[in-house]
Order: structure tokens, then C-alpha cells, then sequence
């Protein structure tokens, strides 16, 4: 099931457990957020377009953290007349997890938080690195250890 959205003045493709990067919202941390403006919804092969929205669907989203993205250079010049602009520009995002996409009369049953979603895995116990470079390092010279006295009996025995 995903949905087509507008959050902030863009419109987004989203489906349940997705991680968006949308423009600054004035939200705090951790709030949550419905995103009425569904244009389009798709269910098990069922569309249903918006005119120009879709009555009574909504999306249903949570606040991650508030970021900047990336440095844009802007640097404008005109050649022979001495002019030089230099300027930067990092545009300010939010990230939020969308918790599920809502027909009419539907409620959100299980929220899926980002804590939940780092629950679900499991994680196996590594072995530190020196233990592993120490194994690997001492094998080989048991066994170079193991054959060179054969060796030795060998080359007596022709002797």
C-alpha cells in the first residue's frame, strides 16, 4: 500500500516504514503528524485518484530529528568586468517515519516507532579482532613447525 502526498509544498510516493526527508517542519522532535493532502492511494492493486484529493485518507507520520543537508556552492562571475561572487547554502530538512497511510475511517493500529523497528533485529556476538589475527597468525607456523622435522629426518636419511 503506498500513497501520494504533499508535505511542505512537494509531493512524495510514501508507504508504511518509510524514512522521508522533507522540508523544515515546524514540529518538534518525536511529534507526531497527519498529512491530509493524499492525492492518490494504491491498495492491493486498487487505486483510487483524488479529485483533487482523496476524501477522508490521510497519512500518518512522526518526527526523527531536524537536519541540514549538504553545502551548494553558488559562485557567480562575469569575465572582464572584475566581478566575483562567492556564496553557500545548506538547506535546512526533517526526516520523518511514516507510520501508515489511512483510507477513510481507518485508524492507526500498530505504530511503528523507530525504537520497535531496531528491536526486530538481532544481533550476533563478533569475536574481538585480536583474537581472530591471532589464530589466523598461528596456524601456519604450527603446521611449518609440525613438517619441518620431517624434513630434517628425511634429508639424514640420504646422507
Amino acid at each position: 500500500m503506498y500513497a501520494i502526498v504533499e508535505i511542505a509544498g512537494q509531493q512524495f510516493k510514501v508507504e508504511r516504514g518509510n524514512k522521508v526527508y522533507v522540508h523544515r517542519l515546524e514540529a518538534n522532535e518525536g511529534a507526531k503528524l497527519e498529512f491530509d493532502k493524499v492525492f492518490l492511494i494504491e491498495n492491493d492493486g486498487k487505486v483510487q485518484v483524488g479529485n483533487p484529493t482523496v476524501d477522508g485518507a490521510k497519512v500518518a507520520a512522526t518526527v526523527i530529528e531536524h537536519l541540514k543537508g549538504d553545502k551548494v556552492i553558488v559562485f557567480k562571475k562575469k569575465r572582464r568586468k572584475t566581478y566575483q561572487k562567492w556564496n553557500n547554502h545548506r538547506q535546512s530538512y526533517t526526516q520523518i517515519l511514516i507510520q501508515g497511510v489511512l483510507g477513510k475511517g481507518e485508524t492507526l493500529k500498530d505504530e511503528l516507532t523507530a525504537e520497535k523497528r531496531v528491536k526486530q533485529f538481532t544481533y550476533k556476538k563478533v569475536e574481538p579482532l585480536a583474537e581472530v589475527v591471532e589464530t589466523v597468525v598461528e596456524a601456519p607456523k604450527k603446521e611449518a613447525a609440525k613438517k619441518a622435522p620431517a624434513k630434517k629426518a628425511a634429508a639424514k636419511k640420504k646422507a
